[in-house]
């Protein structure tokens, strides 16, 4: 493969964004009424994993650190997805809390950015999250022991079906290291694509009364 000639087919790669736009004026004043109705329209065209996002960590060291996770609730206190605590998102969050969420849903040519501080939520919580899940995956948290290095594939196919033996027609337990995090945002950015890399980016701030300013930043 000629790697100039990929340089270049790469950095001819390009898409106008010209689908809608967005203003201060039809911007909600609620930026978690924002997210719901954008949520909403992503999830009409994404038919399975409008909930995938990005979570930014950075290690006591100061490295960061980017994956994909699965957003698993929101409300006004924030955005919730699950993890297991000694994964190295886990380990990162409790070094560092502060941490960024990203949405990118090309098709409608939009992103979100939340910057924000995660904590752990209850054990009943994350008692009441893990039980809805389907065996299979029950069975996968005991298994894995996230970011971890082991020999080979078959370390983890053998535990797996040990496990999954053992809690054969029995409640599985939550793993006390596998629960959830709340990331409680201090600020949102949504971004609008539009034509001539002009995007629409409208920024909400928290303020320590709670209440949010809302900015138009150049694109």
């Amino acid at each position: 493969m000629d790697k100039n000639n990929l340089n270049t087919q790469i950095a001819q790669l390009r898409k106008e964004y010209t689908a809608q736009q967005l203003t201060e004026e039809n911007v909600n004043k609620s930026p978690f009424i924002q997210f719901e109705k954008w949520f909403y329209e992503a999830m009409n065209v994404y038919s399975f994993d409008a909930n995938a996002m990005m979570l930014s960590t950075v290690s006591k060291e100061g490295n960061p650190s980017s994956r994909i996770v699965l957003l698993k609730s929101f409300d006004e206190t924030g955005f919730t997805f699950f993890t297991n605590y000694h994964s190295n998102k886990g380990r990162n969050i409790e070094q560092n809390y502060f941490v960024s969420l990203s949405f990118f849903w090309m098709l409608i040519e939009r992103q979100v950015h939340i910057n924000g501080i995660a904590k752990k939520i209850s054990n009943e919580a994350s008692d009441d999250y893990f039980a809805s899940r389907p065996f299979e995956s029950q069975i996968g948290a005991w298994a894995s022991k996230q970011s971890q290095k082991i020999e080979n594939r078959a370390v983890i196919d053998e535990k797996y079906m040990a496990l999954k033996k053992q809690y054969e027609n029995k409640t599985v337990p939550r793993p006390p290291y596998w629960g959830g995090f709340l990331v409680e945002p201090s600020s949102i950015e949504f971004w609008q694509g539009r034509a001539s890399r002009l995007h629409d980016r409208i920024l909400f701030e928290k303020y320590e009364n709670n209440e949010w300013g809302i900015s138009r930043l150049s694109p």
